[in-house]
């Protein structure tokens, strides 16, 4: 589930730059799509890490809730710091995007995994009591 988990992330970080460079210049190319990806993909990267030592479950809403500002944060940071734009407009894009989609592909499972049939076709079971909670 993790390997599922990383991929989609990073699926959500590659749209973002492929949507980026296709509005922006009206043609994509691999280099300029990973030359916008690659600083996010790290922050994404340090995101992991910080959830997964934390023992939390990288596809949870609340992994999600900080491998999102984890990665606008480090990815406009090394963008900065090798001097990529970080203009507040794109800050504000950046964020929206890669929110929705680091935390919607998350809500998504969530509510598909609460939709999901019980264990054992979804019968109650059997636990030594009837259904008035009486002893069997």
């Amino acid at each position: 589930m993790r390997l599922t988990t990383i991929v989609l992330d990073l699926l959500v970080v590659l749209a973002f730059a492929v949507a980026g460079q296709s509005s922006h210049y009206g043609s994509v190319t691999v280099s300029a799509v990973l030359l916008t990806a690659w600083p996010f993909a790290v922050g994404a990267l340090v995101g992991w890490v910080v959830t997964g030592g934390a023992g939390w479950a990288l596809r949870s809403l609340r992994a999600g809730a900080v491998i999102w500002p984890v990665t606008v944060i480090l990815g406009m940071a090394l963008r900065w710091l090798t001097g990529s734009g970080t203009a507040l407009p794109f800050v504000v894009v950046a964020t929206g995007v890669l929110g929705a989609g680091l935390l919607g592909w998350r809500a998504v499972a969530a509510l598909l995994a609460r939709r999901a049939p019980e264990p054992h076709g979804g019968a109650t079971p059997v636990t030594g009591t009837d259904s008035a909670g009486g002893t069997s």
